[in-house]
């Protein structure tokens, strides 16, 4: 199978009064290139989602959207400090006492009292969180994933049809060439003829300029290795894996071929196909592009 690198996947995991959504979405890109936005709060997870995704990623630009609520979110709690009321409490009645003052010492007095009740944070449950959490993403991951070997599978069947088409421009290219190097020895005849009348034509002569015409519109190594590029194509298509980059090189070498068949080119036949044959093989190049 092979992959696109556009894809879309989302998740929504509710756990021990936790929930979390994560969505992804990707575009073709040189390497694996990933964003992710979530709450400040789970930063210090940001390098094992990273490397989660590398399970199921190798290229392309990944957007990642994580949103979380936590249900019973109480990051704080209070400590009764029991002593320091005690020593509040003393020195209050001792003041009473001292002073000959009404003792109106209540509780909600007391709780005022520095120190009396104080705030700790909580400790964040990490192992809990990363637990939901992961669940999320994996599921997002695999719903991504899933998407992504769809459109790859389009991509393949796209891709065939269109290396068939460019084998047959260089099937007829292939079958045209040996006829221009004929039809232009006759006209080279024709044209001799014509211009000393009666005058014996030096046949080696011509022979020497027709091995010298043909040389310089051969394209038979041309034609060789453009189609086997093209069956090496057809074939890795056919593997399946990882191979945007292996197919976007023999893209450009196909393009070379290509370019050097349309220079030497001496026949308007042959032109128009490798005109052709350039248009196809960019189409190609740029679904390629689209492969993981």
């Amino acid at each position: 199978m092979i992959k696109s690198m556009t894809g879309f996947g989302r998740c929504e995991v509710s756990e021990n009064d936790r929930k979390f959504t994560v969505e992804m979405k990707s575009v073709n890109h040189r390497y694996l290139d990933v964003n992710i936005k979530m709450p400040k709060k789970l930063n210090f997870f940001e390098s094992a989602i990273r490397a989660l995704l590398k399970d199921y990623i190798q290229r392309g630009k990944v957007d990642m959207f994580i949103t979380y609520e936590d249900m019973t979110e109480n990051n704080v709690s209070i400590k009764y400090n029991k002593e320091i009321a005690a020593e509040y409490l003393k020195y209050l009645k001792d003041m009473a006492e001292e002073f000959t003052l009404d003792n109106d010492i209540c509780v909600s007095t007391l709780s005022r009292y520095p120190e009396v009740f104080t705030m700790e944070e909580v400790a964040i449950d990490e192992e809990g969180i990363w637990k939901t959490l992961e669940k999320a993403i994996k599921g997002a991951a695999e719903g991504f994933v899933e998407t992504r070997i769809k459109e790859g599978e389009n991509l393949r069947n796209d891709l065939i049809s269109k290396l068939d088409g460019m084998l047959s421009h260089v099937d007829f290219i292939q079958e045209r060439s040996p006829q221009i190097i004929a039809e232009y020895k006759q006209k080279l005849e024709d044209r001799v003829k014509d211009l000393l009348a009666d005058v014996k034509v030096d046949e080696n002569r011509l022979l020497m300029e027709v091995t010298i015409f043909a040389d310089k519109v051969c394209v038979d190594e041309e034609i060789v290795r453009l189609k086997s590029h093209i069956e090496t194509t057809k074939a890795t298509l056919q593997a399946g894996g990882s191979m945007g980059r292996k197919l976007d090189f023999i893209a450009q070498e196909m393009n070379r071929e290509a370019n050097t068949i349309l220079s030497k080119a001496n026949d308007l036949e042959i032109s128009n196909r490798a005109i052709e044959l350039k248009t196809e093989i960019e189409k190609v190049r740029e679904q390629i592009q689209n492969i993981e």
